[in-house]
């Protein structure tokens, strides 16, 4: 009963600062102070009943990552290397089983932290727990992509999915969907190498993550690539950017078929290595 009651008090109080202003100026800035702050209460609820929902089994969990095992795909330069697992003690011989790994940062489904492309940026470890979790947004350029390898999302993508949902809210996580994970199975085909070596798969433009960052207080954003930047790019301007800014990006994200343009929450956990540059993450799509 309580959140019906704030959700309506949230659509009312929207609708007031778009009428109130324009008859009584004087009061507009406490108008919509009043409407910002009840419709923040209402998205916390909201958020609550989603974390009740997936106990009752209202609410759909679903894995945005991609399995860790030799073929998981990491990016190919000097000192990246496969994904290397192996037991050392045995049910048979030690009658207990446990295992070891190696593997680099910027494998399979991971996030970059601010740090892995400014000096001055914070380590995984000490991102803002609250920039784990936000809402989904989801960008289908899919259709791009297929006609283009080295498609960049653009503002119009934003643009146009906006027109189709709404506003980017406050404390989004904007992921592209390309389609690019259907290649992942083949590294070849993932990193879609030309005859000189570059590679060419979908990524952000610098002009849309602009966009973002000015005009949408978003924490994150993500892709179903290699890379946040596209193939061919040498200077990773996107990166750059993005972590200039504080923020961090997530590359290798999986399923994104599944995933509603709209309405599902997210909960980003990157492994806790003191001072990396990012690490391997879990990430969970609450859908209801």
């Amino acid at each position: 009963m309580r959140k019906k009651i704030l959700i309506r008090a949230a659509i009312a109080l929207c609708a007031l600062g778009l009428i109130w202003p324009a008859l009584y100026p004087a009061q507009k800035e406490e108008v919509q102070k009043v409407s910002h702050e009840i419709v923040k209460r209402a998205r916390r609820i909201t958020g609550k009943d989603r974390l009740d929902g997936v106990l009752a089994g209202r609410t759909k969990v679903l894995d945005l990552t991609y399995p860790l095992n030799a073929q998981t795909p990491y990016w190919p330069a000097p000192g990246y290397e496969p994904f290397h697992f192996e037991f050392f003690t045995s049910m048979d011989k030690e009658h207990v089983l446990s295992g070891k790994y190696c593997t680099p940062e910027h494998l399979g489904t991971h996030v970059d932290a601010p740090n892995h492309f400014e000096q001055h940026g914070v380590s995984v470890d000490k991102m803002a727990l609250d920039d784990l979790f936000g809402y989904a947004v989801v960008i289908n350029v899919r259709g791009k992509a297929a006609a283009n390898p080295d498609y960049r999302i653009s503002p119009a993508d934003i643009q146009d999915w906006e027109r189709r949902n709404h506003e980017i809210q406050d404390g989004s996580i904007v992921l592209a969907y390309t389609g690019w994970g259907e290649r992942v199975g083949s590294p070849e085909r993932y990193q879609n190498k030309d005859s000189r070596g570059v590679m060419h798969f979908p990524g952000w433009s610098t002009e849309a993550l602009d966009f973002l960052l000015r005009a949408r207080n978003i924490n994150a954003i993500g892709i179903d690539t290699l890379s946040i930047d596209y193939g061919p790019s040498t200077d990773f301007a996107v990166h750059h950017k993005l972590m200039s800014a504080g923020k961090y990006g997530i590359e290798n994200v999986a399923h994104l078929e599944q995933m509603p343009p709209r309405g599902a929450f997210l909960i980003v956990s990157p492994i806790d290595i003191q001072g990396g540059s990012g690490g391997q993450a879990r990430i969970f799509a609450l859908i209801e």
